[in-house]
């Protein structure tokens, strides 16, 4: 990977994942060919995700791990409710004390 915009951490995690999108192929016993069939791209496409090009689509990955049976681990990367520094940045803003609404001549409970 020559594109010096990308942080080398990131870099590194891009490339292992093309590693083992191709182990997985492989394991499989699936061709680049087949595999590029099955997710409706180029076998040169097949060929830089594997190789983790920064300009790979995320399109291609999820149908890739659709093909393997892998895209509900795709959904659970970011989840929200795993998201413990998203809970506890959004526990900080919690207001201290909950009043009870002043409920009006018009208002009903729908409790």
């Amino acid at each position: 990977m020559a594109d010096s915009n990308i942080p080398a951490p990131v870099a590194r995690v891009i490339r292992r994942l093309g590693e083992n999108v191709s182990l997985a192929r492989r394991r499989r016993r699936m061709t680049q060919e087949d595999l590029a069939q099955r997710i409706g791209a180029s076998v040169n496409t097949v060929r830089r995700l594997e190789a983790g090009h920064p300009g790979s689509a995320l399109v291609h990955l999820a149908r890739a791990m659709q093909v393997f049976g892998e895209l509900d681990r795709l959904d659970q990367l970011l989840d929200t409710q795993q998201d413990a520094v998203g809970l506890a940045l959004q526990d900080e803003s919690l207001p201290q004390r909950v009043y009870a609404r002043k409920r009006g001549k018009s208002a009903s409970s729908s409790f």
